[in-house]
């Protein structure tokens, strides 16, 4: 069996983009948790994956490391990772690309932070057209492949590399447009209410994510439980 290892449920956008996959697609895993203790985990996190960085997915031996690198991987002994409509599956593979290297704003100045509601601070110019880009994209797979999910019917990657945003969006009060739709329809997934569950119960804490969140505006509500 694959094993995958995240970390922070409220913090590791990055890891959720694997896990979603998986869980949304029904492929089976064991889930491994490794929290972020320290601002920089590089050491600790050597011991799995040759980047010091999470996720890692483990399988016959071999390490695959990055959310994409999984996703390609898993592409490869899966079907529905990506769309079976030849037009779709190349919106699909470009936005995904478009994710997994650009929105550095957004990133930066809205960090994933599952459990809690922030009034921001005036965005900057940069986070200003990331938000615009978003709406963008949401609109034109809505659009084009007719929904619910940004490239058609069926839950694929491009839903999965941009569920941290969907997160995002609500933690941040964002206006998605009309890709509010597939926000709403994102945060009801089973898988992501799995994941917001396990957010809101974990009692890590770790102090250079808190205080980027800080950072970024007014916290106006914190359902952590922990």
């Amino acid at each position: 069996m694959y094993v995958l290892i995240t970390a922070n449920r409220n913090y590791s956008s990055w890891s959720l983009r694997p896990w979603m996959l998986m869980k949304g697609l029904g492929i089976a895993f064991e889930d491994q948790i490794e929290p972020f203790t320290n601002p920089i985990n590089y050491d600790e996190f050597r011991s799995f994956s040759p980047t010091g960085q999470v996720p890692a997915l483990l399988d016959e031996g071999r390490t695959v490391y990055d959310s994409l690198g999984i996703t390609l991987y898993l592409a490869d002994r899966h079907e529905g990772v990506w769309p079976a409509d030849p037009d779709a599956r190349a919106w699909a593979q470009c936005a995904v690309a478009e994710m997994h290297s650009g929105f550095t704003a957004l990133r930066s100045d809205c960090t994933m932070n599952v459990g809690v509601r922030v009034t921001p601070k005036p965005p900057s110019g940069a986070l200003r057209l990331d938000v615009a880009r978003i709406r963008e994209l949401f609109a034109e797979g809505l659009s084009r492949f007719g929904g619910p999910y940004l490239a058609g019917a069926s839950f694929t990657a491009v839903d999965a590399f941009f569920a941290p945003v969907a997160f995002r969006i609500r933690t941040y009060g964002l206006e998605a447009g009309a890709g509010q739709a597939w926000v709403d329809h994102m945060l009801a997934h089973p898988a992501m209410l799995d994941w917001e569950q396990q957010a809101l119960a974990e009692s890590w804490r770790e102090e250079s994510h808190e205080a980027e969140l800080a950072a970024a505006g007014a916290i106006t509500a914190d359902y952590r439980t922990a």
